[in-house]
């Protein structure tokens, strides 16, 4: 698990992500926001259920989920993947180029937190 908690990325960033999902992982998260309590954007792929959950979080609550049924990611595979800060969404440009996008529901221009938890083993990441 990695957490940083000055990450400085703001709108017109983009996060690029490589590394290995594990073999028996049932899927991995990475959060975006000022803390942990929280995030503009909670990314998921989840394979026991074969969906990327995409949500937010504000003082510890969840907010409604967003569920989308395109799933590219393989258990054992090494990815490569981007996820775009705009100033109203984010976008995620998935290893097949299919993309998912998120509101930035709490009109966030700066985020300073990140974690990145589950069978995902960062390879590397770079703002």
């Amino acid at each position: 698990n990695i957490e940083i908690l000055n990450l400085d990325m703001k709108p017109g960033n983009t996060l690029k992500v490589k590394g290995k999902i594990s073999a028996d992982s049932v899927g991995f998260s990475i959060n975006l926001g000022s803390s942990s309590r929280d995030l503009a954007f909670h990314f998921n792929p989840r394979f026991n259920e074969s969906v990327i959950v995409c949500n937010s979080k504000r003082s510890d609550s969840w907010q409604t989920e967003h569920r989308d049924h395109h799933l590219p990611f393989f258990r054992g595979s090494t990815v490569k993947f981007f996820i775009e800060m705009l100033s109203d969404k984010f976008r995620v440009k998935l290893p097949d180029g299919h993309e998912v996008y998120f509101p930035n529901r709490h009109s966030y221009h700066k985020i300073n937190y990140i974690s990145i938890v589950g069978g995902l083993k960062v390879i590397s990441f770079r703002l």
